[in-house]
């Protein structure tokens, strides 16, 4: 897990571009999404966190993002994950 104050703008892209960054979460409501959800673009950055992998964001304890991950965030909710 990187936290985004702890990174540089341009050491997050370059880590984006070369997808070891995939997943951003926010760690405060511990949920994790894409990327690219709106509602991720919104939190604030001291909340904002990214991870390599969805099973990283799972093990730590990360729920998925009912906006942009839904048939994931169904099978969380239903207690398949």
């Amino acid at each position: 897990m990187i936290h985004h104050s702890e990174i540089s703008d341009s050491d997050l892209r370059s880590k984006i571009k070369r997808q070891e960054i995939r997943f951003g979460g926010n760690k405060k409501l511990q949920i994790y999404g894409l990327l690219n959800c709106k509602s991720g673009k919104r939190m604030k950055r001291e909340n904002r966190v990214f991870f390599s992998t969805e099973k990283e964001a799972v093990e730590s304890n990360f729920r998925p993002c009912g906006h942009c991950m839904k048939t994931e965030y169904k099978n969380w909710k239903n207690g398949l994950i």
